[in-house]
């Protein structure tokens, strides 16, 4: 909130209250910036910051996601901000989920650590 609160202090539109359908992010000339001009800002800024593989706007997306669900465990909260439809779509989130808390069990869980470590004596 502090940094969308700084951001408005410079936005070229101002600080002019923004409605529902008012863009964030614009031009200087406070158009709604394009799909485009993010990708562009973002790949500028991976080349910046020394990363080698392609990051896109979606990847961004996919991560607030599943991180939101992480630490949720709102399926229907993450629907209603991806703006899906249908929950079927959300629902590869959940899957991605379970990968993560069987990396947690893995590293965590007693018989885990004894089932990896008899495969590394052998």
């Amino acid at each position: 909130m502090a940094a969308l609160a700084e951001w408005m202090k410079y936005r070229p539109m101002g600080d002019e209250a923004l409605g529902y359908d008012s863009p964030l992010f614009v031009t200087q000339r406070g158009r709604r910036i394009s799909p485009r001009a993010v990708q562009d800002r973002i790949r500028q800024l991976a080349i910046k910051h020394g990363m080698t593989q392609r990051v896109h706007p979606h990847v961004l997306r996919h991560a607030f996601a599943s991180h939101l669900l992480e630490s949720s465990g709102d399926l229907r909260a993450v629907q209603e901000l991806l703006g899906h439809a249908n929950i079927a779509t959300t629902q590869i989130y959940t899957h991605l989920d379970f990968q993560h808390l069987a990396k947690v069990y893995d590293q965590a869980h007693p018989r885990a650590q004894k089932r990896g470590k008899r495969n590394t004596d052998s």
